[in-house]
C-alpha cells in the first residue's frame, strides 16, 4: 500500500551530498559537463571509428535533398525513394519530385479530415481527451506513408521543377500558425452548429465555404498546384528532353508506373497491447477523407530487418522512421547506442526496453528517412546507410550511418513491397485488412514523421 507523500528532508540532502562527495573523480566530471555540456563529455570516440561509411550493399542514389525548416521528413523520404528510380531510367542524377506540390494537398485534405473530426466529435465534451488531442495540432507538417500514398492516388507527382519551393514550404511555421488559427476558430463554429441542431446540409455548407479560404491560404503561400505541364530536361548526357501535356496522375503514371498497394508499412512496436503478426490502424490518423487508411503490420525485430535487407538485396531502396535524436550526433551523422555513454558519466543506469520507452513517453517516431545500403559480415547486419534530407552539409554529404544497435532500439517503422513478404505474412494484410486493430489517437505507432 501507497504511504503518504513523503517531503525531502534535511537529513536526505545530508545524505545525497555525501554520496557525490564520495563518487570517485566527481569534480572532475563535474567540471568536464558544465565545460562541454552531456553530450561531449560522454562521447564515445571508438563509436566515430566504428561506424564509418563502408557498406556491403550500398545503392547509389545520388545527391541529398534538404527539407529546410519543415517537417516534410516523410514526405521526402517518400518521394526519395520514387525520385531514385527516375535518376537511374532516366539519367538525372540531381531530379526532385516537388515535395511542395504534395505538401499543398496535404494541407488541404488536412484540413478537411480535421473538419470531419470535429463534426463527429462535436457531441463530446470539449475537455475530453480525444477532443482535447484534435485540437493540440490541428494539423501539422508530419505524416504517414500512407497518407503520402493518398494523395498521390488522388492528385498524383509532379517533377520539382514545374512546382518549386516558396518561403512557406521551406520555412513553414508562419502557415502552420495561420492554418491551425483558422482551423481552431472554424472548430468553433461546427460544434456550434452541431450543439444548436443545424441540419447536416447546412454544416456541409459552413465546411465548404471554410475549405475555400483555406484553399485561398494556401495557394498564397504555397502557391498554385499545376493541373498540366511539360516535362522539359536535359539528362546526365546533356540530351535534350520534352514530354508535353502531362498531368500529375500521368506523369506518376508513366516515370514512377508504382502499384501503391504494393506497400505495406510494417512496424516494430513490441508493447503488450500490440501482439505481432497483426494488423493495426490508429483512429483520427490520416489526411484525405475516403482515401487510403493508416494500416501498419506489426512484425518482430528480427522479421523486421530481414524483409529491408531483402528489399535492399534486389536494389530497392526503403522508406523508415525513427526516433532520430535518440543516440544521435547530427553533425557527423553517426546514430549508435554506443556513441554516448551516460551510464559511465553519471554512474547511473538508464537502461529502458523498448516497449518501456514507448508506453512511458520515452521515444516514438519522430523522423522518416531512406536506407539505401547495410554491411552484411558474417550473415548479421552490423549498421546501416541512411539517405537523410536535411542538406549535404552534415554527416556523409548528407548521409547517415545507423548501428545495428541502433536500429534494433529506434527504428519503428519500413515500407516494404508486399512482394518480399512470405506467405503467412501475405496472408494476416488480406485476412485483416478490413478490420485491422484501431489503436487510440494517441498511441505511439501514431506518431507522425
Amino acid at each position: 500500500m501507497w504511504q503518504m507523500a513523503k517531503a525531502i528532508s534535511a537529513e536526505d540532502l545530508a545524505t545525497f551530498q555525501k554520496d557525490l562527495a564520495e563518487t570517485p573523480a566527481s569534480s572532475v566530471i563535474q567540471k568536464a559537463v558544465m565545460n562541454n555540456g552531456v553530450l561531449a563529455a560522454s562521447e564515445n570516440t571508438d563509436s566515430k571509428i566504428a561506424m564509418d561509411q563502408t557498406f556491403s550493399i550500398d545503392l547509389s542514389t545520388g545527391a541529398v535533398a534538404n527539407q529546410k525548416q519543415s517537417g516534410r521528413c516523410w514526405m521526402f523520404a517518400a518521394l526519395n525513394t520514387m525520385r531514385h528510380q527516375i535518376q537511374a531510367q532516366f539519367k538525372l542524377k540531381d531530379f526532385e519530385l516537388s515535395q511542395n506540390y504534395t505538401f499543398f494537398w496535404d494541407k488541404f485534405e488536412k484540413s478537411n479530415y480535421f473538419y470531419e473530426n470535429v463534426i463527429a466529435t462535436a457531441d463530446a465534451d470539449i475537455d475530453s481527451r480525444k477532443v482535447a488531442w484534435l485540437m493540440a495540432n490541428p494539423q501539422g507538417d508530419g505524416g504517414q506513408w500512407d497518407m503520402l500514398t493518398a494523395l498521390i492516388d488522388k492528385y498524383g507527382i509532379v517533377p520539382k521543377s514545374v512546382m518549386p519551393e516558396t518561403y512557406s514550404s521551406s520555412k513553414s511555421s508562419e502557415l502552420n500558425s495561420v492554418l491551425n488559427l483558422k482551423l481552431r476558430k472554424d472548430a468553433v463554429t461546427l460544434r456550434g452548429a452541431v450543439a444548436n441542431g443545424e441540419s447536416a446540409d447546412a454544416i456541409q455548407a459552413k465546411k465548404e465555404q471554410m475549405l475555400s479560404e483555406i484553399y485561398r491560404i494556401l495557394s498564397y503561400t504555397l502557391g498554385n498546384p499545376p493541373t498540366k505541364f511539360d516535362f522539359e530536361y536535359r539528362d546526365d548526357d546533356k540530351e535534350y528532353h520534352i514530354d508535353r501535356d502531362l498531368t500529375p496522375q500521368t506523369f506518376f503514371k508513366k516515370y514512377i508506373g508504382w502499384d501503391t498497394d504494393s506497400f505495406q508499412s510494417i512496424i516494430n512496436g513490441p508493447t503488450a497491447d500490440k501482439p505481432f503478426n497483426h494488423l493495426y490502424t490508429v483512429e483520427m490518423l490520416g489526411n484525405v477523407v475516403g482515401g487510403r487508411q493508416v494500416r501498419h503490420l506489426n512484425l518482430d525485430i528480427d522479421t523486421f530487418k530481414q524483409l529491408a535487407i531483402k528489399q535492399l538485396e534486389n536494389g530497392e531502396t526503403v522508406w523508415f522512421g525513427s526516433d532520430v535524436g535518440q543516440s544521435s550526433d547530427r553533425q557527423l551523422g553517426i546514430m549508435d547506442t554506443a556513441i554516448y555513454d551516460k551510464d559511465a558519466l553519471f554512474n547511473t543506469d538508464f537502461t529502458m526496453t523498448k516497449a518501456d520507452r514507448l508506453d512511458y513517453g520515452e521515444s516514438l517516431m519522430t523522423h522518416a528517412m531512406v536506407l539505401t545500403g547495410v554491411d552484411i559480415v558474417d550473415g548479421k547486419p552490423t549498421k546501416w546507410k541512411v539517405e537523410n534530407s536535411w542538406g549535404d552539409k552534415v554527416g556523409e554529404k548528407g548521409y547517415f550511418v545507423a548501428s545495428d544497435s541502433w536500429f534494433d532500439e529506434f527504428v519503428y517503422q519500413v515500407v516494404i513491397n508486399k512482394r518480399y513478404l512470405p506467405s503467412d505474412l501475405q496472408a494476416v494484410i488480406k485476412n485483416e485488412y478490413d478490420k485491422p486493430t484501431v489503436l487510440k489517437p494517441w498511441d505511439p505507432m501514431g506518431a507522425l514523421a
